[in-house]
């Protein structure tokens, strides 16, 4: 009983890490495509790093994921449509443009024609 007990108190000490969350992979450019990709994925458990930065498991995860694809030959956008299929459109730092993102992708617009308009308004009265 105090073996068993002992083992599930030393079981998160035991478990195996993700093994490509910090290992590079041998081809330089895979290795690079890697990268590139992994800064622009956001961590889903820290929400505002990128999985290249964070050290949360699940960023460990994901990093040894992409690495494994990219290894397997899958192009970087096959592995970011593949995630965003998974974990949805927040995941990506550059989401698509869709029903839902429309207004993300909208509001500088719109933000800097009010800010010219009230800008304008104020000339105006000066005057």
């Amino acid at each position: 009983m105090t073996i068993v007990f002992a083992l599930l108190i030393a079981a998160p000490a035991l478990a195996q890490k993700a093994p490509l969350a910090d290992t590079q992979l041998s081809d330089p450019a895979q290795e690079a495509q890697a990268k590139a990709l992994m800064e622009t994925i956001r961590c889903v458990e820290c929400q505002g790093q990128a999985i290249a930065d964070s050290n949360a498991d699940i960023a460990g995860n994901m990093r040894s994921l992409i690495r494994e694809r990219i290894k397997a030959g899958e192009s970087p956008e096959q592995v970011r449509a593949w995630l965003i299929q998974r974990y949805g459109d927040y995941i990506s730092y550059d989401p698509p443009l869709g029903g839902a993102t429309w207004p993300l992708w909208a509001a500088p617009f719109v933000l800097l024609v009010i800010g010219i308009a009230i800008a304008r308004s104020s000339f105006r009265r000066k005057r």
